[in-house]
């Protein structure tokens, strides 16, 4: 899907869905003009697809490297920012996160991560 800043329209919107697609090229280490990606099947699709129960999947194996048992949680936190990214790049703009949202949504992810790996 192509989205406003090609047809010369800019908003907070489309400034949220560009860091979704962040998000998820950051976390799958896919693009989405990747050849795996056709008309049928994008990137964000891909991602909604195996979320959550095949979201291993979609996950950048080199982020998941056997840390102390902290595979599972890294999975956790992984998925739950991809689903942030989901919200950000939702098809119809007025129903996307904001960035104040997505602030703080991903604090929250953060202090989790952080809470759980922290003795």
């Amino acid at each position: 899907m192509l989205e406003y800043g090609l047809e010369g329209l800019v908003s907070t919107s489309s400034d949220a869905y560009s860091f979704g697609i962040t998000l998820m090229e950051t976390f799958t280490k896919r693009k989405p003009k990747d050849k795996m990606f056709t008309e049928e099947l994008s990137l964000r699709r891909w991602v909604q697809d195996c979320l959550p129960d095949s979201i291993i999947q979609v996950i950048d194996v080199d982020l998941l490297h056997h840390e102390g048992g902290l595979v599972q949680r890294k999975i956790e936190c992984i998925s739950s920012i991809l689903q942030v990214g989901l919200s950000c790049t939702t098809y119809v703009p007025e129903e996307r996160i904001n960035m104040k949202e997505i602030l703080r949504v991903l604090q929250k992810i953060k202090l989790q991560f952080i809470k759980d790996i922290v003795p």
